[in-house]
């Protein structure tokens, strides 16, 4: 792959991580609309792991509580916050690598890969948040997360498998709907993606990486560097920016997009 083909997939994964706008969409859109070549599995295991990076280096000291919760966990003690923050964010996980798991090995996640499809979710799923983020109140904050709404947001990252949707979108709305407000509800989204883009990679990257040769290595290793330099600045920009704007730019762009391909699709 070109130099410029590596940089632009990983802009574009690294902007649409964590805006309320799909990733997947976006990537699936690229060789759609453009002609370029599908990027394959390697390369979209690299700029998850460049996300990744991001993420858990913007919010290190949560990730770093987590981590540490992770052995109690594992004793099964849940007694201190990182325990129970680690607790949280495994069971918000779940349902998104059971369900994924059942997409991948029956084939209906290439099933879903179509602009039509893309068209309809950027289109309901931005409305959706506009709803959940003017009409519902802010009353927590993200450090009253429950064990509870951890199930209650997991189930909404499943929906987050239909391309298009975007999963810090959906779980975002299903935080605001929950009552966190604006910048909680960016936190447990950013939180939650560490897990699930974890889980991806590997369920993923290990049959991919092992049928991969030099070339293909080299250009995931390019790419998951672009891409942990434009998530860095993506995630930045939005944290703060949930502090003093609502989510309705991100909605706008979604309802035009959304729009768009489904005019492109059915015409």
């Amino acid at each position: 792959m070109t130099l410029f083909h590596l940089f632009l997939i990983a802009v574009i994964q690294g902007i649409t991580e964590f805006l309320p706008i799909s990733s997947s969409g976006h990537l699936i859109l690229l060789p759609g609309l453009t002609g370029m070549a599908d990027q394959g599995h390697i390369i979209d295991v690299a700029v998850h792991v460049g996300t990744l990076a991001a993420v858990v280096l913007y919010f290190w000291k949560d990730s770093m509580l987590a981590l540490g919760g992770l052995t109690r966990v594992a004793r099964g003690k849940i007694d201190t916050p990182g325990a129970f923050l680690a607790l949280c964010l495994i069971v918000a996980t779940i349902p998104v690598m059971a369900v994924g798991l059942v997409l991948e090995l029956t084939g209906l996640e290439d099933m879903m890969r179509s602009i039509a499809v893309i068209g309809w979710t950027m289109l309901i799923f931005g409305i959706v948040l506009w709803v959940a983020d003017t009409r519902f109140p802010e009353t927590r904050k993200a450090n009253t997360w429950t064990l509870k709404h951890a199930i209650i947001l997991g189930l909404w990252q499943v929906v987050a498998l239909i391309p298009g949707t975007s999963r810090s979108g959906i779980t975002i709305t299903g935080a605001r709907m929950l009552g966190y407000d604006r910048v909680g509800a960016a936190r447990l989204s950013m939180l939650m993606s560490i897990p699930t883009i974890l889980a991806s990679a590997v369920l993923v990257g290990g049959k991919a990486a092992a049928e991969a040769d030099m070339a293909v290595l080299r250009d995931g290793a390019i790419a998951a560097g672009f891409t942990f330099v434009s998530a860095l600045i993506a995630l930045a920009v939005m944290m703060r920016l949930a502090r003093s704007i609502s989510f309705t730019p991100y909605v706008v762009y979604r309802v035009i997009l959304g729009l768009v391909l489904l005019w492109i699709a059915y015409t």
